[in-house]
C-alpha cells in the first residue's frame, strides 16, 4: 500500500493528462495536518445499526467483504432497546474492539413539537424543554453502565451535559461523544464550538466542500465524520470517487457508509426488518466499494489501527469545577 496521502493519485489523472486535460496539482497546503492518535487518517463507520440482529449482519457481512470496521452506531435511540440487546450488542462489538455508539434521548421529530414538521424545521433535531434534556441523560447513564462507550447526541445543551457528566465523573471518563449530522455544523466557527463542548468526533453535513473541509481544520482538530453516501433525508449524496481528497482535506476522518435511495427506518422496530437487515447489508457492501476505490488509486494508507477509538487531546470550554451555577454564584457574591 502507498502510505503518503500526498502520493495517491486522481481518478482517470493519467488519461486525462495524456489528453491535454489534466488537472492543476494539489496545494500541500490544502491537506489538514491532524490525525487520529497514533498517527492514522482515517477510520470506519458502519451506521443505523438498529439492534442485535442488524449488528450480526453487518460483522458477518464485514468479515466475509474484508471490510475494517472501527465503529458502528445506532440511530433509533438507547429507549428503543432492551437491556439485554445493548449488553448483546455490547458483548459482540466488544469481542472485535469495535466502539459501539448508540443515540441518546428524545428529540425534535419524535416528540409533540410541531415546528419541525414546518417548512423551516423549527429546532430541528434538538431536545425540547428540560424532560427532553432529561430523557438523554438517564439514557446516557444506562447506556454507559451496560457498558456502552459512545454516545450520540443531536443538542448542543445535551453534549455539554454529558461533557460536565464526564469530567465529573458521573459516567465514565473514556465515554466519547459523537455530535450527529442531524444537527451537523457548516462552518470552521461553529465546529470549534461543538469541539469546546466537548464533542469527540463531529458529523458534518455531506454536501459541504474540500475547501470547507480544509477551513475547519485550519480552526479543529477534533475528529470528522462524514457520509461518504448519504441518506435521502441527508440528501442522498455519493461522494465515492472523492475519498481520497475527503481524507487529505478532512482528517481524522470517520467514513460512514450510509445508503441512498433507502426507506427511513427510525425508530427500528420488527415491523422494519427485512428493510433493515437488507440495508444494514448494503452499507456494507458500499464500505468495500469505496475502500477498493482507495486501494485503486493508491490512497489506502494511514488507516487508523483496527480497536482505536479515542480523539486525541482536544480544547475544551471550562467546565467550572462541575459545581452547580447557584454554587458559582453564590462563590461570587461573597466577593
Amino acid at each position: 500500500m502507498t502510505h503518503p496521502a500526498t502520493a495517491a493519485r486522481r481518478p482517470g489523472e493519467q488519461v486525462l493528462a495524456a489528453l491535454g486535460l489534466g488537472a492543476p496539482a494539489l496545494s500541500p497546503a490544502d491537506a489538514s495536518p491532524h490525525t487520529f492518535p497514533g498517527g492514522g487518517r482515517w477510520r470506519t463507520e458502519i451506521p443505523s445499526c438498529e439492534g442485535p440482529e442488524a449488528l450480526a449482519v453487518v460483522l458477518k457481512e464485514s468479515s466475509r467483504l474484508d471490510v475494517p470496521i472501527h465503529r458502528i452506531s445506532q440511530g433509533s435511540g438507547v429507549w428503543m432497546l432492551t437491556d439485554s440487546e445493548i449488553t448483546e450488542m455490547v458483548e459482540a462489538t466488544g469481542e472485535r474492539d469495535i466502539e459501539l455508539c448508540l443515540f441518546t434521548g428524545p428529540r425534535g421529530t419524535w416528540d409533540t413539537g410541531a415546528s419541525v414538521r414546518s417548512d423551516s424545521r423549527g429546532a430541528g433535531l434538538r431536545a425540547r424543554g428540560h424532560d427532553a434534556v432529561a430523557g438523554c441523560v438517564e439514557d446516557a447513564v444506562r447506556a454507559t453502565e451496560l457498558g456502552v462507550k459512545c454516545l450520540l447526541v443531536a443538542d448542543e445543551g445535551v453534549l455539554w451535559t454529558l461533557h460536565r457528566a464526564r469530567t465529573a465523573g458521573i459516567i465514565p471518563a473514556d465515554t466519547t461523544l459523537k455530535v450527529s449530522a442531524l444537527v451537523g455544523p457548516v462552518n470552521p466557527a461553529s465546529y470549534a464550538v461543538f469541539e469546546h463542548l466537548g464533542a469527540d468526533s463531529v458529523n458534518v453535513p455531506s454536501d459541504l466542500t474540500l475547501d470547507h473541509l480544509t477551513e475547519i481544520r485550519r480552526v479543529s482538530a477534533a475528529p470528522m465524520d462524514m457520509y461518504i453516501e448519504a441518506p435521502d433525508d441527508l440528501g442522498g449524496y455519493v461522494r465515492m470517487y472523492e475519498v481520497a481528497e475527503l481524507i487529505r482535506r478532512g482528517a481524522p476522518l470517520y467514513l460512514k457508509f450510509g445508503l441512498s435511495r433507502a426507506p427511513g427506518i427510525y425508530p427500528y422496530g420488527t415491523h422494519l426488518r427485512d428493510l433493515t437487515l437488507d440495508t444494514a447489508r448494503e452499507r456494507v457492501r458500499r464500505g468495500r466499494l469505496a475502500l477498493d476505490l482507495l486501494a485503486r488509486h493508491g490512497a489506502d494508507g494511514d488507516m487508523a489501527p483496527l480497536g482505536t477509538r479515542l480523539p486525541g487531546s482536544l480544547h475544551r470550554f471550562p467546565t467550572g469545577g462541575d459545581r452547580p451555577p447557584a454554587a458559582l454564584n453564590d462563590e461570587k457574591n461573597k466577593d
